[in-house]
């Protein structure tokens, strides 16, 4: 072992909010740095585990930094080990949450892991997909139903003595509830335990979370200390602000950019991301240096909403994506643009402009879609409609037509 270990490379720091534990920095128990220096030496590949519950069928790019974390180990040469929560998943993570979660089916959890691993890359060239799944021993995919499913009550009674809890009601979220006399289900303690033990399986060296996963990935250290193995480091990544500027990225609050969002749509939502959030994507979602980027907020929008466009799509559909975005919003040349399409099929004409904008699925509901009709954020081709009960007698009216909601959202109506 080097008696200098030095820093921590620039991919491994990037965007990184901690990093734990930091103790004596030749120790490979306590200092990353060493480990990754003694894994360089003995020509060992570090071993990062990743674990994601499939309890939805979309990942937004607030996930895609963990993932993007992943892949710049994998490119570093180690093995990333992602975990799919095929069980856990049925318990459901309490992190960030004020009720006890829905509990999924097999069926559901198995759906949804599908759907994760395609966007994710699998059967992709690596060149575009967001984890590297062709370069040999450089990801494990394994479900943590392999060790969990066939636990005997013994040994969930050994893990739950691993645990107090006082531990347990020291967590944020079980603290919150418990003193606002919101109910916490008993199966709720098991899921961090059950995290945890996912390490001890797979021996993780490091382990990436959020930084709200900080008390799961530590009790992944107790557990591997606990049976009797090397403990991995906790690599903690921030939150990332949603498209509002101030709440997280979360399907629920409807401020994410998915990863499946068609070119047009995610550019026009990225390029309209607050100032204040701007050097935060860049450094969280791109390679791109902020000292390179445009001194001007706008120009450092449109270069930031570009990449990361181009990084899901490649440069020319991103700057296609870009040239169309500005030349709908001014009303001009729209009819070249690739605009995402709009079924006319089962809309009841004569219809109203709140009811149509509903029934294309741009608005949630009529309420909304009044609210924004009388906001001034509907236009179609390039015309604002005032009127939220403008009628529109035939589909043959609309076919063709692009329908705006804001800046963001485009649809091209087809009947």
């Amino acid at each position: 072992m080097p008696d200098s270990i030095g820093p921590l490379p620039s991919w491994l720091s990037r965007g990184m909010a901690d990093l734990f534990p930091t103790g004596d920095p030749i120790d490979t128990d306590q200092s990353f740095a060493a480990r990754l220096a003694a894994a360089e030496t003995e020509g060992r590949p570090l071993r990062v585990k990743l674990g994601i519950d499939p309890t939805g069928s979309n990942i937004h790019l607030g996930h895609s930094i963990l993932f993007r974390k992943l892949r710049a180990f994998q490119d570093a040469g180690h093995t990333a080990v992602l975990i799919i929560g095929d069980f856990t998943a049925r318990i459901g993570d309490p992190t960030g949450t004020n009720t006890t979660r829905v509990q999924l089916s097999k069926e559901d959890v198995a759906t949804n892991a599908a759907t994760y691993l395609r966007q994710l890359g699998q059967q992709q060239p690596k060149e575009s997909a967001l984890l590297d799944f062709e370069t040999p021993n450089r990801l494990e995919i394994r479900y943590n139903s392999e060790w969990l499913e066939g636990m005997d009550l013994p040994t969930v009674i050994g893990l739950l003595g691993t645990g107090t809890v006082g531990q347990m009601l020291a967590k944020e979220d079980f603290s919150n509830r418990y003193a606002s006399g919101v109910p916490i289900a008993l199966h709720e303690f098991l899921y961090p335990l059950l995290q945890g033990y996912d390490s001890v399986a797979v021996n993780a060296d490091v382990e990436l979370g959020g930084t709200d996963q900080k008390f799961n990935v530590a009790m992944g250290r107790d557990m591997q200390r606990y049976f009797g193995s090397s403990t991995q480091f906790g690599l903690l990544l921030p939150i990332l602000v949603g498209l509002d500027g101030v709440q997280k990225m979360s399907k629920s609050l409807g401020n994410t950019v998915d990863l499946e969002e068609d070119p047009l749509s995610m550019y026009s939502k990225l390029e309209k991301v607050s100032d204040t959030a701007v050097d935060d994507y860049v450094t969280l979602l791109t390679d791109l240096n902020l000292d390179s980027l445009p001194v001007d907020p706008r120009e450092k929008q449109e270069a930031m909403a570009l990449t990361i466009t181009a990084s899901r799509y490649g440069y020319d559909l991103a700057q296609k994506a870009q040239t169309d975005a500005a030349r709908l919003v001014t009303g001009t040349g729209g009819e070249s643009a690739d605009v995402p399409a709009a079924s006319l099929a089962n809309v009841g004409f004569p219809a109203k402009a709140f009811y149509l904008l509903r029934a294309v699925g741009i608005c949630a509901s009529s309420s909304e879609a009044r609210r924004q009709i009388k906001g001034g954020a509907a236009w179609l081709e390039g015309k604002r409609i005032t009127d939220p009960n403008q009628e529109f007698a035939s589909a043959a009216d609309l076919d063709g037509k692009v329908l705006r909601l804001g800046k963001k959202t485009f649809r091209r109506l087809t009947s």
